[in-house]
């Protein structure tokens, strides 16, 4: 009852915040369902806020605005042996509400973890997720190396082999090709008349 009477947007969003080292992340609400006073938060945000199990933390209802873009960086090269990582992601990201610039998301795929950190997030550094567009961009793993070309000796272009060219030659004494006709073939009828 006391919700319904404060002004309190939809989707509700809160801003999470560890007093002792100020790391801040956001999330939305699965449930209110845990004693007053407490808040029950997953394993990878109390992570995010670098806060110990038990630890104390100021919980702020906040509006943030819709995500228009979102740059993620694996955290390992094994993320590249994903065969579509934007379609995994985008299937993991439904389950979210937001997302915050700095905060790591573990992807589970194939019975492995990928940890993704995200680098940027516009039109701030916390967006809104939840029925929105949002273009998705990767920046090169952690420990990626760009593989080197082997530096081919320039030389001289080599010129294909190609026969010479020949003009056409008219015979004036050849008899003219036939003309197409239409419809002058013989025909029969489908009902057997």
């Amino acid at each position: 009852d006391a919700l319904a009477r404060l002004d309190v947007e939809y989707p509700m969003l809160f801003q999470l915040t560890n007093k002792q080292n100020g790391n801040v992340t956001h999330c939305g609400v699965l449930e209110f369902s845990a004693p007053e006073g407490n808040a029950f938060v997953p394993y990878w945000t109390m992570s995010n806020l670098m806060l110990p199990e038990g630890g104390l933390i100021q919980v702020k209802n906040v509006s943030l605005p819709k995500a228009t873009y979102v740059k993620f960086q694996p955290q390992h090269v094994d993320f590249l042996d994903i065969n579509n990582p934007r379609a995994v992601l985008e299937f993991t990201l439904r389950s979210f509400s937001c997302v915050t610039k700095g905060d790591q998301l573990c992807i589970p795929y194939n019975d492995k973890k990928y940890y993704l950190e995200i680098k940027e997030v516009k039109p701030a550094d916390a967006a809104c997720i939840i029925e929105c567009d949002v273009n998705i961009d990767f920046e090169a793993p952690v420990g990626y190396v760009e593989p080197q070309r082997q530096a081919q000796e320039i030389a001289e272009p080599v010129k294909p082999d190609l026969p010479e060219p020949q003009k056409a030659q008219v015979n004036e004494g050849a008899e003219e090709a036939p003309k197409f006709i239409p419809f002058a073939g013989g025909a029969q009828r489908i009902d057997g008349k």
